[in-house]
């Protein structure tokens, strides 16, 4: 199975993320930051592509103040697998991935 890894960076690689996407699941595996709260403006970018796009779930891994700023929860387990268990088999268009570009909306 092909696993799709994708990378959002805002100007001049400032901050940013990676991650893989499968199904409806976004797992974020990275954020990096060179100027202040510039991560968060990749993120957010994320979150509307991915919000418009179908995604259900970002897997942030671990729960921190950081995310929490940025509107993350903590799940029971119990809760995530079962997400996981119907989200990834979710239908999405990989083809959303390509050629995407700000907004100012």
């Amino acid at each position: 199975m092909e696993v799709p890894s994708y990378r959002v960076d805002n100007y001049s690689d400032r901050g940013g993320l990676y991650g893989v996407a499968i199904g409806g699941v976004f797992f974020g595996e990275s954020m990096f930051s060179r100027v202040s709260d510039s991560s968060k403006v990749a993120f957010v970018f994320l979150c509307r592509h991915l919000h418009r796009w179908g995604y259900r779930l970002i897997d942030c891994q671990v729960y921190t103040e950081h995310l929490a700023s940025l509107g993350a929860e903590e799940i029971p387990r119990s809760d995530f697998c079962h997400s996981l268990d119907v989200w990834c088999n979710l239908a999405t268009d990989p083809d959303s991935w390509k050629n995407t570009q700000p907004t100012h909306e």
